[in-house]
């Protein structure tokens, strides 16, 4: 790729995003180059590259790509963004986005939100992938100072494990630990959560390949299911991660429905010699 490339920056709550157009022409950078774009001193700098290209089965087709340059299946927060920036293009309301982890229906909101329909949770041990047969409502990863996680797929492999105070916890340090722990055998998003009252939890997420976050999407999402199937809160709660609120809506059986703000940075052009090698 030899010419400069036109982008987007975007976050949803603190959560990062470079967003590339590639509808009219073929993008394919290497996880050398993601890597290099971003880096926050020498690049642009994210937490994912969301790409943009066709789709035979919806308005278009994402790709995320985390800053260490692996791909991922899905990403909530990068979805609401581009959601966002497409329902502007044709001034529509709701259209339909192609993933790796499934056909995602995003909706526009009231007071500038936008909605997404994350798909329904695969909670089975060899969907989310987990590396042995058990119930993914505690999974018996064990662990000194945390108890058993529950775990779910939102497209990408999640656990989330449920404390009496995550803001004592090295969320760092830990997930960092956990994110490659033998039982995920794609790695895994380590999500700490704290249950506020029954309609509020409190939640701080290592992403995997790009870790710890302002906020994830997904994660939220994967939280809710497994608090709801703990009995900790009802069909909505509000989500409270580090950059702000989600609101999250599952009825324990269909699709889980996410809900917050996105917003604009700034747009520019990609130098040529990033984008090399």
């Amino acid at each position: 790729m030899a010419r400069s490339l036109a982008f987007t920056k975007m976050h949803g709550l603190g959560n990062d995003f470079v967003v590339i157009d590639a509808r009219e022409e073929t993008l394919d950078l290497s996880p050398e180059a993601i890597r290099r774009l971003a880096d926050r001193h020498r690049g642009v700098g994210f937490d994912q590259l969301v790409e943009i290209g066709p789709s035979a089965v919806a308005d278009a087709r994402l790709r995320f790509f985390n800053a260490d340059g692996s791909e991922a299946g899905a990403c909530g927060n990068g979805t609401r963004c581009v959601g966002r920036l497409l329902l502007l293009e044709g001034d529509r309301d709701e259209l339909l986005l192609e993933t790796r982890g499934g056909t995602l229906k995003a909706r526009r909101r009231p007071a500038g939100l936008v909605s997404v329909e994350m798909g329904v949770p695969r909670l089975d041990w060899r969907d989310v992938p987990l590396a042995v047969a058990c119930d993914t409502l505690e999974v018996p990863l064990d662990h000194p100072e945390l108890p058993r996680p529950a775990c779910a797929s939102m497209g990408n492999p999640h656990a989330t494990f449920f404390v009496r105070d995550v803001e004592a916890l090295d969320v760092a340090r830990l997930g960092a630990e956990l994110e490659r722990h033998p039982i995920f055998p794609e790695r895994a998003n380590i999500g700490f959560a704290s249950r506020l009252d029954g309609r509020t939890l409190r939640l701080r997420v290592f992403e995997r390949g790009a870790g710890l976050t302002q906020a994830c999407g997904s994660g939220a999402c994967a939280a809710m299911v497994a608090a709801r199937r703990r009995g900790l809160v009802g069909d909505s709660a509000t989500v409270v991660l580090d950059g702000g609120p989600l609101e999250i809506e599952w009825d324990g059986k269909g699709p889980v429905v996410m809900t917050g703000p996105t917003a604009f940075v700034f747009e520019g052009r990609l130098a040529a010699e990033l984008l090399q090698g």
